[in-house]
């Protein structure tokens, strides 16, 4: 893991790399880290595999005040200029997934191939109100109050039954979050939508959700297929939203076969 070096009034972001095929960057979700890939990048040796830590998660400077995913894109953007990939395929999950998109709208030149997994678009108008009601519940009740709701809205109850030690992993690992960091990036997260911009998309595009996938739903994956020309639309079986963590290998193969 390094550190990339910044100019002043940018945070430092974590980075790395492993491999030595073709660039893929992976982003990940809002309070995870750049770890949270590796049951999957384990299975992508063919690629050099570059991840970051997104500003105010992992090892990389906290966010302090409001933030918006083109300053994350630019976090990507910014790591792959350090490590010297002029164009790469990226793949990003929920947050990673919406931060992606954007470095694809905003920077397309440097995107190969773009995979958009369990992220959210053209969220209805109670869709929208419910969001910002968890945004203001986040902020009066801090991230243990969410935690709990967390488990069920992440993981299947058989996974929860099969794999307790991987769903408290995660539990914890939110729960370590700094706190600030997460309400902005939760924000984010909430308040981000590209459905109107999709049609501008040129690169091949995949879009996958489980199919019990509470926040970013099917309606919502079916919805980005439709206004992204010749993209591959994937509805995982059964699945709700941490795909990264309960389903690695579907996801890797899903990848590999795209990319």
């Amino acid at each position: 893991m390094k550190m990339l070096s910044r100019p002043r009034g940018l945070p430092s972001i974590a980075c790395h790399a492993t491999g030595s095929g073709e660039p893929l960057v992976l982003v990940h979700g809002v309070g995870g880290e750049s770890g949270n890939w590796d049951d999957v990048a384990a299975r992508l040796a063919r690629f050099r595999v570059i991840r970051l830590d997104l500003r105010g998660h992992g090892r990389s400077a906290p966010v302090r005040g409001p933030i918006r995913v083109e300053d994350l894109a630019r976090d990507v953007t910014d790591v792959m200029d350090e490590l010297g990939v002029k164009r790469a395929r990226l793949a990003g999950f929920s947050l990673g997934g919406m931060v992606v998109q954007a470095v694809a709208l905003g920077a397309p030149q440097r995107v190969e191939k773009l995979a958009i997994l369990g992220a959210v678009c053209g969220r209805t108008p109670e869709e929208r109100a419910r969001a910002k009601e968890r945004i203001e519940f986040l902020r009066q009740n801090g991230l243990a109050a969410i935690a709990e709701s967390n488990r069920e809205r992440w993981f299947t109850d058989a996974f929860r039954a099969a794999q307790p030690d991987k769903v408290e992993a995660r539990v914890r690992q939110l729960l370590a979050c700094d706190a600030e960091s997460y309400l902005q990036s939760f924000t984010v997260f909430s308040t981000t939508d590209h459905a109107e911009r999709l049609h501008e998309l040129r690169m091949p595009v995949l879009v996958a959700t489980g199919e019990h996938d509470a926040a970013a739903t099917p309606r919502m994956a079916r919805l980005m297929h439709q206004r992204i020309a010749g993209s591959v639309l994937e509805i995982i079986p059964g699945m709700r939203h941490s795909l990264l963590i309960e389903v690695p290998e579907r996801v890797a193969a899903l990848l590999d076969g795209f990319f």
